[in-house]
C-alpha cells in the first residue's frame, strides 16, 4: 500500500457536497480509524499514534456533545472476512449527529479545530462514511 492510498481527510469537493445535501433529521457517520505506531506532529514531538488520538478525542468530545452528538455503536476488530487482511482498524464507531448543520458547526468550533491537530498527527488512515437511519427489522435489504 503506497502512502496515496491512505486518507486522513476529507476533499473540499466532498466536504461541499456533505453541506449541500441537507436534509431533515439525524445522520450517523461510520468511522473506521487506523493509527499510526508514532504520531507525526509537525513539532516532532513524541507520542504514540493512540495517545495522540486519545488527546483528540478529549479535546473534541465537550464540541461534540454540546452540539448534541453521540456515540451510538462501538466496537473493536476481530476478524476480516470480506476484503483485503491488511485492513485492520484500531477504532470503530458509529456517531449521530442531530443534523447536518450540527457536524458543519463541529468542524468550524475552534476548539474542534485545535483538537484536529492531534487526529492528524495519531491517524495513519481512516474512513468517514455518511449514513441515515432506516427502520430497523429482519432483512437485509430495505
Amino acid at each position: 500500500m503506497s502512502d496515496h492510498d491512505f486518507h486522513t481527510s476529507f476533499s473540499k469537493q466532498t466536504w461541499e457536497a456533505f453541506k449541500t445535501a441537507q436534509r431533515p433529521g439525524p445522520l450517523q457517520m461510520l468511522n473506521l480509524i487506523r493509527l499510526r505506531d508514532h504520531a507525526d506532529y509537525a513539532d516532532g514531538r513524541a507520542s504514540t499514534g493512540a495517545e495522540a488520538y486519545t488527546r483528540y478525542s478529549d479535546i473534541s468530545a465537550p464540541v461534540f456533545e454540546l452540539l448534541g452528538g453521540k456515540i451510538v455503536w462501538r466496537g473493536g476488530h476481530e476478524l476480516t472476512m470480506v476484503g483485503p487482511q491488511s485492513e485492520v482498524w484500531h477504532i470503530a464507531f458509529v456517531a449521530e449527529y442531530p443534523s447536518v448543520g450540527a457536524f458543519v458547526d463541529m468542524m468550524k468550533d475552534p476548539i474542534y479545530r485545535e483538537a484536529m491537530v492531534h487526529r492528524q498527527a495519531g491517524v495513519l488512515d481512516s474512513r468517514l462514511l455518511r449514513f441515515c437511519a432506516n427502520a430497523p427489522g429482519n432483512s437485509f435489504a430495505g
